[in-house]
C-alpha cells in the first residue's frame, strides 16, 4: 500500500506553471495541494499542508521553501522536511478541520467528552474537487473508509476474470424520466446467496437505482460466495472503528442496526470504457432499511468515485451540523465534491450516514490506464444486507400492487431524516404511478414499526411527493 500511495498519482490534475490563481488566497486549497504533491511526491500530504499554511497560502513560496529545505537536508543529513514555524498562517489548512473543538458535555455512557475526535471536512468551493488517495484522508473527510489490496492478488484476479465472463449476461437498467425512456450508462446484475433468495427476488422484482426493476437476478458465483466471509469480517471491523473513532460519544447512529452486518446480496456493475459512468445519486433503502452500510469492491481499471454532501434547500448561510461526524459546511460550498481513487482490489465501505447525507457517483474519465486483465473495463461489487424484517412479504404495496420503495427526506429541514414509502411505478417504462405515500416509522435500531397512524392511511392528508423530491 505504501508503494501505491508514494508513487506518482495518475489522476491528480497535471501541474500547471505557477499562475495568479496559485498565489491567490481565494484559490481552492486542494488545487494548491495537488500541485505540491505532484512536485514533491516523497513528502507526506500533512507536511505539505502545514508548509502551505506557513507560507500564507502561496504555492510559489512553498515550492521555494521545500526546495531549499530538501537541499539543506541532503547536505546535513537532517530529519525530513517540516514546516517552518516563524511564518504566520493566513490560509486555512485542511488539517485544521480534522478535529472539532470538543464539547464540554459528557457522554453518560463512557464519561468522555461528547464529540471528542469528530472529523470535520474542509469547505470545498462550489465546482471544486478535493482529491484523496490515502485511507486516512478518505476516513477523515468523507463518510467512507477504504482498504487497499483487500484480497490476495490471485483471488482478486480470479474474481475479476469470473465476473468479466459473467458480464456478458448483464443488462442496462431502463427508467422513465418524464416522457423519455433512458438506459443506465453501465450494465449490471443482482446476485443473491441461495436459489431460494433468487426465486424470492425474482418474484419481488427487486427495485434498484432510479426505481427500475432488475430482470437479471442470478445466484452468487463460486468466487463471490468464497469472499463474502472476508467482506463481512472487514466491513464489520470498519463499522466498529467508525463508531468508536468518529461518531459522537462512541455511539452508533440513531436507526443504525446494532446487529452484525451480513452480506446476502450483491449488485455487480460493469463499466466498459472511460465514458461509462453513473451520475450523482443515493441508493434506495428498500429491503436495506435506514442507515444502511454497503461494502464495495473495485476490480480492474481504476476509476474515480466522487461524493458530495447534501445540504438542505432551506438551510441558513452557515449550514448545519448533523451530529454524525461529517460536519456541516456552508450552503455556498454545497456542490463541492471529493474524489476518491478506487484502484484494483480495493474495498470501499459506505458507512451508515452515506445514503442519507451524501450523494455519490462514478465520474466519466478522459483517459484511463488499462488493466492487464480487464483492459478498459471496471467491475464493481456492492455487497448489501437485505434485512429479514424488510423482506418483500412485509413491505407495503402501493395501489399498483407493486412493492413501495423506501426513501429518506434529505433537503427539507422540517422533515429531514424522516423516511417514507412511495410508489415508483412511474419510473418504469410504460407505467404510471398511483401517487401512493406513507410515512415509514422505525425504532432506534432501524427495525420497522408496522403500526400505521391514521394520517398514513388517509391519502388525502399525505403530503405531495414533490415536497421531498431531490
Amino acid at each position: 500500500m505504501d508503494r501505491y500511495l508514494s508513487r506518482k498519482r495518475p489522476h491528480t490534475p497535471p501541474p500547471d506553471p505557477v499562475s495568479a490563481e496559485d498565489n491567490n488566497d481565494d484559490a481552492s486549497t486542494d488545487i494548491k495541494i495537488a500541485r505540491l504533491i505532484s512536485l514533491f511526491p516523497d513528502i507526506t500530504q500533512d507536511t505539505l499542508l502545514d508548509i502551505l499554511v506557513s507560507c500564507a497560502g502561496s504555492v510559489e513560496t512553498a515550492i521555494t521553501t521545500l526546495t531549499e529545505q530538501k537541499h539543506l537536508a541532503k547536505r546535513t543529513r537532517t530529519a525530513p522536511v517540516t514546516a517552518p514555524s516563524a511564518a504566520t498562517a493566513i490560509q486555512t489548512s485542511l488539517t485544521s478541520h480534522v478535529l472539532a473543538s470538543p464539547s464540554p458535555a459528557k457522554s453518560p455512557k463512557n464519561g468522555n467528552d461528547k464529540g471528542q475526535g469528530r472529523r470535520q471536512p474542509p469547505n470545498i468551493q462550489k465546482g471544486k474537487t478535493l482529491y484523496l488517495y490515502s485511507p486516512e484522508d478518505v476516513s477523515r473527510y468523507t463518510s467512507c473508509t477504504i482498504i487497499h489490496n483487500f484480497l490476495p492478488p490471485e483471488t482478486a484476479n480470479a474474481l475479476l476474470l469470473e465476473l468479466l465472463d459473467e458480464s456478458k449476461h448483464f443488462s442496462r437498467l431502463k427508467l422513465q424520466i418524464f416522457e423519455r425512456t433512458v438506459e443506465s450508462p453501465h450494465s449490471t446484475a443482482v446476485y443473491v446467496s441461495t436459489p431460494e433468495e433468487e426465486a424470492q427476488q425474482r418474484l419481488a422484482k427487486d427495485c434498484s437505482y432510479g426505481g427500475t426493476y432488475h430482470t437479471k437476478i442470478r445466484q452468487a458465483t463460486p468466487h463471490l460466495r468464497a469472499i463474502s466471509g472476508r467482506v463481512q469480517e472487514a466491513v464489520n471491523g470498519e463499522i466498529r472503528k467508525r463508531i468508536k473513532d468518529v461518531y459522537p460519544g462512541g455511539q452508533k447512529l440513531k436507526y443504525q442496526s446494532p446487529k452484525e452486518w451480513i452480506p446476502n446480496a450483491a449488485f455487480v456493475n460493469c463499466y466498459d470504457g472511460p465514458n461509462e459512468s453513473v451520475g450523482y445519486h443515493t441508493d434506495h433503502l428498500t429491503y436495506l432499511g435506514p442507515r444502511a452500510v454497503i461494502g464495495s469492491i473495485s476490480l480492474g481499471v481504476q476509476r474515480e468515485f466522487r461524493v458530495r454532501r447534501i445540504v438542505p434547500d432551506d438551510s441558513d448561510a452557515e449550514g448545519e451540523d448533523t451530529g454524525t461526524g461529517g460536519g456541516g459546511g456552508s450552503k455556498a460550498d454545497a456542490q463541492g465534491q471529493v474524489s476518491i481513487a478506487l484502484p484494483h482490489n480495493s474495498l470501499l465501505v459506505m458507512h451508515a450516514e452515506t445514503q442519507e447525507e451524501w450523494k455519490h457517483s462514478i465520474a466519466p474519465a478522459q483517459t484511463i490506464s488499462p488493466h492487464p486483465l480487464s483492459g478498459n473495463r471496471r467491475i464493481n461489487i456492492t455487497y448489501r444486507w437485505y434485512r429479514d424484517s424488510l423482506h418483500p412479504r412485509n413491505i407495503p404495496r402501493c395501489r399498483c400492487n407493486a412493492h413501495a420503495v423506501l426513501k429518506c427526506v434529505q433537503r427539507k429541514r422540517y422533515a429531514r431524516g424522516r423516511y417514507w414509502w412511495q410508489c415508483y411505478m412511474g419510473s418504469k417504462p410504460g407505467k404510471k404511478g398511483c401517487g401512493f405515500f406513507q410515512w415509514a416509522e422505525f425504532d432506534d435500531d432501524g427495525e420497522p414499526l408496522w403500526k400505521q397512524h391514521e394520517a398514513n392511511k388517509e391519502d388525502a392528508k399525505a403530503p405531495s411527493l414533490a415536497n421531498f423530491a431531490d
